[in-house]
């Protein structure tokens, strides 16, 4: 069959290609502004990429569109193929139909956290011996590409509240049926689509709805607005963690200056040396281990698997040293994951300083809804240089007022300049986008190279 995906180099729906082309599809697509990692595996897999949305791409005719949710009324091909009579459908749709119906599917959901726990819990599975199927918004070092069709009974899938595509607004997990949940986390985000936080709420219960009886929910045990979710009814065991011994948990997971520390109940399950940092990362290895431990996983296998896992691509991803100057990438774009991936790399790095390069790239924060949480974040940096985008409504020079550190800037070269004179032996610098950034992480690496190894 040939499939042809609308949309295809977003981290969605370029596993949702990966897996097609591996279950014996032939797959083209197309999308604008094509960046990396997920143009990268495309390119890998032999699939050919059309650029833009212009009409005449369905010629010859395939036999089934895929349709991501950047697709609208109005977009040429999206028009020629409403009135072609090609058979469509969303990726979440496909994917379940197609797929994930004779699978025990474990779908780990939450604001924070989905890609890594996703990641870690597909990686476990994959060293247990499981052979299992996955579908991550990012690609891990160690499983080396973001999707997989998989030949074990388990697929692991990163499951997202933000709608499916223009004919069909409901959040894109209440296509896969999970025989496992994860609920890391819940707070107000994807401004675009839902008016306040109780209207995503309501998609999260529509999910805890369709978990069986015999499954699993795995859930931060502190966090208010997921109990606000379970307490409008909930017909499915219960399993709840913490990164802190001093949360009512069943399951804690702490980071240690020797590496990670499982409990159960305050009794000691295992340890491990691992190579991620920071209280959020142990509540995303701490959720794996429990949704890999609800497919038959042991603790011990799990916890060596935890020990041997890189981590994924632009989460805290170690770009370079040069003269004592280190420089991460990091997906953070919301307040909160800037908050918990600085104190991250204070806790676990230990820099002389920290310094942040940063833009409100997101829906949300374009739309200004968590203008005000930004300062309080980027406080925890030492330094900051915020992008400022074109078209932005809400002032963000007087958002960012409160933190005298944080700086205003209106183009990505200034920012290289300024950065690359501040930088010294000790430093660690985190650029912080859900986006391209313009290529700033290679212009800035090539920059700080030039400095420090100048004469």
């Amino acid at each position: 069959m040939h499939i042809h995906i609308l949309g295809i180099c977003g981290t969605f729906m370029a596993g949702v290609a990966a897996i097609a082309r591996e279950a014996g599809h032939r797959v083209t697509g197309s999308d604008r502004g094509v960046y990396p990692p997920m143009s990268d595996q495309l390119s890998a897999l032999g699939i050919a990429v059309t650029e833009g949305y212009a009409a005449g791409q369905l010629t010859p005719r395939p036999d089934m569109v895929v349709v991501g949710n950047v697709m609208t009324r109005g977009m040429p091909v999206v028009e020629e193929l409403l009135d072609s009579g090609i058979p469509y459908s969303s990726g979440p749709e496909w994917l379940a139909r197609e797929v994930l119906r004779s699978r025990h599917v474990i779908a780990i959901s939450g604001t924070h956290g989905k890609t890594t726990t996703t990641g870690l819990a597909a990686w476990i599975l994959s060293q247990a011996g499981q052979e299992p199927g996955f579908l991550i918004g990012g690609v891990t070092p160690d499983l080396g590409v973001s999707a997989r069709l998989g030949s074990g009974a388990a697929f692991v899938i990163e499951a997202d509240e933000y709608d499916t595509a223009f004919f069909d607004k409901g959040a894109k997990f209440l296509h896969y049926r999970p025989r496992t949940l994860v609920i890391n986390n819940l707070e107000y985000d994807h401004a675009d689509i839902y008016p306040d936080l109780a209207a995503i709420q309501r998609q999260f219960h529509q999910l805890v709805r369709t978990v069986p009886g015999q499954g699993t929910i795995i859930h931060r045990a502190s966090d208010p607005n997921v109990a606000e979710v379970l307490a409008r009814g909930c017909w499915t065991p219960l399993e709840t963690f913490s990164s802190h011994t001093g949360v009512d948990a069943g399951w804690t997971g702490l980071a240690t200056d020797e590496g990670y520390r499982l409990l159960h109940h305050g009794v000691l399950q295992g340890a491990t040396t691992w190579n991620l940092a920071g209280d959020h990362n142990a509540e995303n290895a701490t959720a794996a281990v429990l949704a890999a431990r609800a497919a038959g996983v042991d603790i011990a296998t799990a916890l060596a698997a935890v020990g041997r896992f890189r981590g994924v691509k632009r989460r805290l991803e170690l770009l370079g040293r040069w003269g004592g100057v280190s420089l991460y990438d990091d997906f953070a774009h919301h307040p909160t994951a800037i908050t918990r991936t600085l104190a991250a790399v204070r806790q676990s790095l230990r820099p002389q300083r920290v310094l942040v390069v940063t833009e409100p790239r997101s829906n949300t924060m374009k739309l200004g809804a968590q203008r005000a949480a930004l300062a309080p974040a980027l406080a925890l940096a030492d330094l900051s240089w915020v992008l400022e985008p074109e078209g932005l409504s809400w002032d963000l020079a007087g958002a960012l007022a409160p933190t005298p550190t944080a700086r205003l800037c209106r183009d990505t070269a200034g920012i290289v300049a300024a950065v690359t004179a501040e930088a010294r032996a000790g430093d660690a610098i985190v650029i912080m986008s859900n986006g391209g950034f313009q290529g700033i992480r290679a212009t800035l690496a090539s920059a700080l190279a030039a400095r420090f190894t100048a004469g």
